[in-house]
């Protein structure tokens, strides 16, 4: 077993995780940059997950402040900001949270999703084979009739605005955001707080998915998507790649003995005093 030092490990995340003063994301743009060059990222940090997140880029290595005012917040108004401009691709994906994709990234997420090219039919597929729950039916088929709609017009529109829908809603939501069939794509000044989430279809906000990503395999998407993974975090072990991108343990265990054989990553590694076998970057040993 080889011993990869967590003070090694812990300066390489600071310089990926950009989290020391010198390199933190100060303009929209630097916050772009910082997405095209890990491939994705969290919106916020996520308790017991080791991955970059906008949070941690921009006001460093702490918890999300409760503070409305904490200057960490400057992330929130960037994605508000950028939403609708087209430069990364953002949504509830990796565990459920609100992560953004670099364009380049998207179409290996998007290999792996459940869409073939007629996503009008496939939903109706899906449904028939019970593979999705009715709310994700009805929230698709109002966004493909009524074009984009704010959160507030989507419940009503998809007939799921009473108050026993709200989970419901927000479960087929999470749904279709994770399928690549629903995404956010502005901000709303509706309801009580005069905020709310405009949404669209994916294939229609971004038909280009359909072709880029046509001739990826499912191979091909999960060693580029693992591969983004260690040059993001260093090291990691197969429970956690596996809990990140949500594979069964086969599909993750021969993507990591395919980057095992090209060299990018070695097993066996022990990092500190750790007892867990991790696998790391080859680059982080020699």
């Amino acid at each position: 077993m080889i011993t990869l030092s967590a003070g090694i490990l812990k300066r390489f995340q600071e310089k990926t995780f950009r989290t020391t003063d010198s390199a933190r994301l100060r303009t929209p743009q630097q916050a772009v940059d910082f997405v095209n060059e890990r491939g994705f990222i969290f919106f916020w940090p996520v308790k017991g997950v080791s991955m970059p997140s906008l949070w941690c880029g921009v006001a460093g290595d702490r918890p999300v402040a409760d503070a409305h005012d904490d200057p960490g917040h400057t992330s929130w108004g960037w994605k508000d900001q950028m939403l609708d401009k087209r430069v990364w691709y953002y949504g509830r994906i990796l565990r459920k949270r609100n992560t953004f994709i670099s364009l380049q990234t998207t179409p290996y997420f998007y290999a792996l999703s459940p869409n073939f090219g007629e996503p009008e039919l496939e939903i109706n597929d899906q449904y028939h084979a019970g593979q999705i729950p009715l709310e994700v039916k009805l929230i698709f088929e109002a966004l493909l009739e009524k074009g984009p709609l704010d959160s507030l017009a989507l419940r009503r529109e998809a007939h799921l605005s009473g108050p026993n829908s709200n989970t419901p809603f927000n479960r087929a939501l999470d749904i279709l955001q994770r399928d690549f069939k629903v995404m956010p794509t502005a901000i709303a000044e509706v309801g009580t707080w005069k905020y709310a989430f405009v949404y669209d279809l994916t294939h229609r906000y971004h038909p280009e998915l359909l072709e880029q990503s046509r001739f990826i395999s499912e191979n091909q998407a999960r060693d580029q998507l693992v591969s983004c993974y260690f040059n993001s975090v260093g090291a990691a072990s197969e429970k956690q790649i596996q809990s990140l991108f949500g594979w069964t343990q086969p599909e993750t265990q021969k993507s990591i003995n395919r980057l095992l054989k090209n060299g990018l990553i070695t097993n066996d590694i022990q990092i500190g005093d750790e007892v867990i076998k991790y696998f790391c970057l080859t680059s982080l040993i020699q």
